[in-house]
């Protein structure tokens, strides 16, 4: 992004999301940003000469345009504020459509109405949903999943008129033609939109996809996945799965018959994703399949587990990435269990061996490690993933793992 856009955007989006955009501010208060909002070290020691030169002479050519005005230092060259020209607000926003592409704010305003015109009868809950959001149209206020708006619509309206028993992958292509869709993107901000209006709050140790049972959708059929040194008794048999060296597998619907699970390992582990499951082993740790966010078989199961082996150590191993943190977030909550968190650390990312793997960020990931950065378990390695603009996932440090020797 160049700083004519950056500079503009940013102003404009401040305008835009104040009071003065609506028109109830009591107080006038100039829009600004400082230079290192723009670039970061524009201030600092050790600030690129050649960048803060061309960060200077933007902001003079956006002068003599009208767009902004600026103070400087009484002594020198250096910018203390950049100010937006309110009354050039929509002008800008017609240059920044014009040249970069921007979606204005009453582009997206208009955006919005159209949905609503769109799904105000569409079902009872869209049409509740509908009347909050004309409201914040009266108000110029955006939804904050502007971007998921239409897909969360399009799920609740097909939900609450569906009649027909069916499992959630039907229903994701039903809706979307994708057959993965709904689970990866719109599941919870749409469970939660049922739960809402049904008035079914999420209860202790329950799932928030449950809620889709009322409406006759069902998850396909579990299978729980373990592996390593521990006996399963079931119909008064014991299973010792420590004798198949890829681990066993049994469908959730047998569940009902498992009576105990006792482990010979020090560790237990869920681990996110297939491959890294198929290829972790060690002889003090017991293993789980996770593949995801916990479905209720998998909660019931684990804690079955903690049950019979409280005083063990129990671990996570999962992507260092926004969805590895949350899965092992939601894993604690669902399960009442404090898992820890195995090779999901700055050390992982900081390690040569893995500095060719590692990925930048994309703007879905910033923004939901911003809402894990307060959290003192995660904030150290979702501080160094954004300073540094870095994730990794799980199956290269598992690959590793079991190809060094130590």
């Amino acid at each position: 992004m160049s700083y004519e856009e950056k500079i503009l955007t940013c102003l404009v989006n401040k305008y835009r999301s104040s009071k003065k955009d609506s028109g109830t501010n009591k107080i006038y208060k100039r829009t600004q940003i400082k230079p290192e909002k723009i670039y970061k070290k524009y201030s600092a020691n050790d600030g690129d000469f050649d960048e803060i030169n061309r960060l200077n002479a933007t902001v003079g050519l956006l002068e003599k345009r009208g767009y902004i005005s600026s103070v400087r230092e009484s002594f020198g060259t250096q910018i203390k504020c950049i100010y937006l020209i309110d009354e050039k607000v929509d002008e800008i926003e017609r240059y920044l459509e014009e040249k970069y592409g921007f979606v204005s704010k009453n582009t997206q305003l208009e955006y919005v109405k159209n949905l609503i015109k769109l799904y105000k009868e569409a079902s009872p809950i869209c049409k509740e949903e509908c009347k909050l959001l004309e409201q914040a149209v009266l108000n110029r206020k955006l939804p904050k999943n502007i971007k998921l708006l239409d897909d969360i619509f399009k799920a609740i309206a097909f939900i609450e008129n569906n009649q027909e028993q069916l499992y959630i992958r039907e229903v994701s292509m039903k809706i979307y033609g994708d057959s993965k869709y709904f689970e990866k993107v719109t599941l919870q901000p749409v469970c939660s939109i049922l739960r809402k209006y049904t008035n079914k709050p999420l209860e202790d140790s329950e799932l928030l996809d449950e809620i889709l049972l009322y409406y006759h959708i069902l998850r396909e059929p579990q299978k729980i996945c373990i592996k390593g040194n521990a006996v399963i008794y079931m119909f008064g048999t014991e299973v010792d799965i420590s004798r198949f060296s890829d681990g066993i597998e049994i469908m959730a619907s047998d569940l009902v018959n498992i009576e105990s699970v006792i482990l010979h390992a020090s560790k237990f582990m869920t681990i996110e994703n297939r491959t890294s499951y198929l290829r972790y082993k060690h002889p003090d740790v017991v293993t789980f399949y996770l593949g995801g966010y916990a479905n209720r078989y998998q909660r019931d199961f684990i804690k079955m587990v903690y049950k019979a082996n409280p005083t063990i150590t129990y671990l996570h191993f999962g992507d260092i990435d926004p969805g590895g943190f949350w899965i092992h977030y939601n894993l604690c909550q669902v399960t009442g269990i404090e898992f820890g968190m195995f090779c999901m650390s700055v050390e992982e990312l900081r390690n040569n061996v893995y500095q060719p793997y590692l990925r930048k960020l994309t703007d879905n990931d910033i923004i939901r490690l911003q809402e894990l950065k307060d959290m003192d378990i995660y904030a150290k390695t979702v501080k160094f993933m954004l300073d540094n603009n870095v994730k990794l996932e799980q199956e290269i440090v598992s690959y590793t793992l079991m190809n060094t020797k130590k």
